[in-house]
């Protein structure tokens, strides 16, 4: 899907199929988003906890792509600092439950359990 350069305010699914799948998971991960201040900081923290590789556009399409087809998500992934972090980046928090409450339903057997602490 074009985006025209924006980074998409919805998420696509990559063309890879997860489906099947058996890659080896983390239990647990917990990222402190406490300190974020902006949509950068937050993309880079994201890219860091959740190996995403150093090529990674720090945008919501590529986080898409990122959790379904380049990484695999952990069993329980906890957002320490979720009500912070939709009060300072609304827009950014948005996209980011957007995608990973995507991934959930389209894909629930890669999807990570979710806890916004």
């Amino acid at each position: 899907m074009a985006t025209g350069g924006a980074s998409l305010s919805t998420c696509e699914p990559l063309s890879l199929s997860l489906t099947g799948r058996q890659v080896d998971r983390a239990a647990h991960i917990d990222i402190d988003l406490q300190g974020v201040q902006t949509s950068q900081e937050l993309h880079r923290l994201l890219q860091a906890k959740l190996g995403f590789p150093s090529w990674y556009g720090c945008n919501w399409d590529a986080f898409w792509d990122s959790i379904t087809g380049l990484v695999s998500m952990p069993r329980t992934l906890r957002l320490s600092g979720w009500t912070e972090l939709e009060a300072r980046l609304p827009r950014d928090a948005q996209h980011m439950h957007r995608c990973l409450q995507e991934m959930a339903e389209k894909y629930p057997d890669a999807a990570a359990d979710v806890l916004y602490a």
